[in-house]
């Protein structure tokens, strides 16, 4: 059997009794990181009074070289040995490498089994109270100033709930952009989910930019937009802002927001037609 083991995001109580039992008796492990996973493995071991029940063998499959290891997989070995795969915090596949363990399982047909557990972006999305059953997840945004703009943009012109993750480095980036494009949309962040520095903001974009700046940012952060209010009539098409009585630098503009292409290519497309 192959398992899919959800780990703690932060507070080790978090983890489940079977996927404790699980993770300290499979004896192969295939892991983002091996040295966090065998520091996970010791803490766990540590805090609830377990001791060595098999010995395990780690094998590194992050994003870097996930493709290479399933490759050079047998389907052999999961008949011959019980497997799990974590990753370094969380639900495996959210953000994180397995997916194509996952598939390596189907079509092998290789018992497999995900169990349930930690995950950042629901804890998220429920304390920001915005409600809603719909809504996107997204991760990561694009390093890149174009194609981020562009995705940005996009995001917040959903009329659901939006989820992303960033990092320490990027948070103040991102809260900076988000003002620049939507200064009163609702939002809700917070960083260092279920551990000892938790810090949650509310407020509107423009709002939490401020409170960022004189705050510690250290820590990994889940960013959640409240869905764009919803606009009655139908909505506006390519050809309706074509037609409206405006200069072309503002139909090219709006048109780039609509469709994710660039100003100047739409502007060079109105300018032609005339």
């Amino acid at each position: 059997m192959l398992y899919f083991i959800p780990t703690p995001i932060g507070n080790l109580e978090d983890i489940t009794q079977r996927s404790l039992r699980l993770l300290l008796n499979t004896p192969l492990i295939f892991c983002e990181d091996t040295r966090v996973a065998k520091r996970l493995i010791n803490l766990l071991k540590e805090r609830f009074s377990q001791s060595d029940n098999v010995e395990q063998k780690f094998i590194p499959l992050h994003s870097h070289n996930e493709q290479k290891v399933i490759d050079s997989l047998s389907a052999d070995i999961f008949s011959a040995t019980n497997a799990a795969f974590v990753s370094d915090a969380g639900m495996p596949c959210i953000s994180d490498p397995g997916a194509l363990l996952v598939q390596f399982a189907q079509k092998n047909n290789i018992p497999y089994e995900v169990l349930p557990g930690a995950n950042a972006l629901l804890l998220a999305l429920v304390s920001s109270g915005f409600g809603e059953t719909n809504f996107y997840f997204h991760g990561f945004l694009p390093h890149k100033k174009e194609a981020r703009e562009k995705e940005l943009n996009r995001l917040l012109s959903l009329t659901c709930n939006v989820v992303l993750y960033e990092s320490t480095h990027r948070i103040l980036k991102l809260s900076k952009e988000l003002v620049s494009i939507a200064a009163d949309r609702e939002s809700f962040f917070i960083k260092e989910a279920t551990k000892m520095y938790e810090k949650r903001f509310f407020g509107t974009t423009e709002e939490i930019y401020v409170k960022l700046q004189n705050s510690n940012l250290n820590g990994e952060w889940v960013v959640v937009l409240k869905g764009s209010a919803k606009e009655s009539g139908e909505a506006l098409s390519i050809d309706d802002i074509s037609n409206l009585s405006i200069p072309n630098k503002q139909k090219a503009k709006l048109l780039s927001k609509m469709t994710g292409k660039s100003v100047k290519e739409w502007y060079d497309t109105l300018s032609y037609k005339q």
